[in-house]
């Protein structure tokens, strides 16, 4: 079975999503400092200090204005550096944990990701891997601390063009000085849309089938492609992939197949679409050789 998280990054009323999840019973409550233009952490709090069994998963990388000014204020990050309103610099990693933990009301947050650490990639793939270790011995040390129990990577395109959970993992190792790290989550999109990370799994190659040999947390970002997937699928191909399923239901049963993933999230915009979502999340995976139909199909359709 597939678990589903909820994604704050499009909920409209993200203290009302919140709530909807964790009355459905939510394991898991995805956020990061900048979504909602900085109001998220803040607006599911309370629901978060009322329902403590929610893990959270939180960010560090991308900032508001706002919170470039406050991490300059605080000597964590040079005016140069916020300029570009994204890093993983270990002072700036350092400072935002620590706001992270006071916004979302929690002494201690079960994974915070590393949030596009490839954004200003230019190339310079030894430069960024340098920034992605500072980063994870930072990370390290919050774990230590108590303040985290785990980190992770979160990525749009970073697994295509920047790095691999193997490079991901030696950095992690060189940045915890032992073979044991915290390094234990990835998420990054797998839909109908992003289609290859299911074809690289189904042979067991790529992002979702090294992560999850390695023993880590694997979830599974807009598998609806912002909502844009429900108005691309239409009835023929989602009768292809299961019959009587609508799109929104054929194109999340595809994600929640997909091998080696541990869930997806999803935003909740009501009670009724959570329990749809769920229902979906729970039934029986996608047979392999199925999956492997509907990636050639669309593979063709691509080309």
């Amino acid at each position: 079975m597939t678990l589903l998280g909820l994604g704050t990054y499009r909920s409209r009323d993200a203290a009302r999503s919140v709530r909807i999840a964790a009355a459905a019973g939510c394991p898991l409550i995805d956020t990061a400092p900048v979504y909602g233009h900085g109001t998220h952490q803040s607006a599911i709090a309370s629901t978060l200090q009322a329902n403590p069994e929610i893990r959270i998963a939180s960010k560090v990388g991308h900032m508001t204005p706002g919170q470039a000014e406050i991490a300059v204020s605080h000597g964590a990050l040079s005016a140069e550096e916020a300029r570009g309103l994204h890093s993983i610099a270990a002072d700036y990693v350092r400072h935002q944990i620590a706001m992270n933990r006071l916004e979302l009301g929690r002494s201690r947050l079960d994974l915070v990701y590393l949030h596009n650490p490839d954004h200003h990639h230019d190339g310079d793939r030894a430069g960024l891997h340098d920034r992605i270790r500072a980063g994870f011995a930072v990370l390290e040390e919050a774990r230590a601390d108590g303040l985290i129990t785990g980190y992770g990577v979160a990525t749009w395109s970073g697994f295509t063009q920047a790095f691999s959970v193997t490079g991901l993992l030696r950095l992690a190792r060189e940045a915890s000085g032992s073979l044991e790290t915290g390094l234990s989550a990835i998420q990054l999109p797998v839909s109908l849309v992003n289609i290859d990370p299911i074809k690289d799994a189904l042979t067991r190659r790529g992002p979702l089938a090294e992560a999850h040999e390695a023993g880590w947390e694997v979830w599974a970002s807009a598998p609806l492609h912002g909502g844009k997937l429900v108005h691309l699928v239409n009835e023929r191909l989602a009768h292809h992939i299961s019959e009587g399923a609508s799109p929104a239901e054929a194109a999340l049963m595809v994600t929640a197949s997909a091998p080696g993933l541990t869930g997806m999230l999803l935003s909740a915009s009501s009670a009724g679409h959570w329990s749809n979502a769920a229902s979906v999340a729970g039934r029986p995976p996608l047979p392999e050789n199925r999956l492997k139909d509907i990636c050639d199909l669309l593979s063709g359709e691509k080309a």
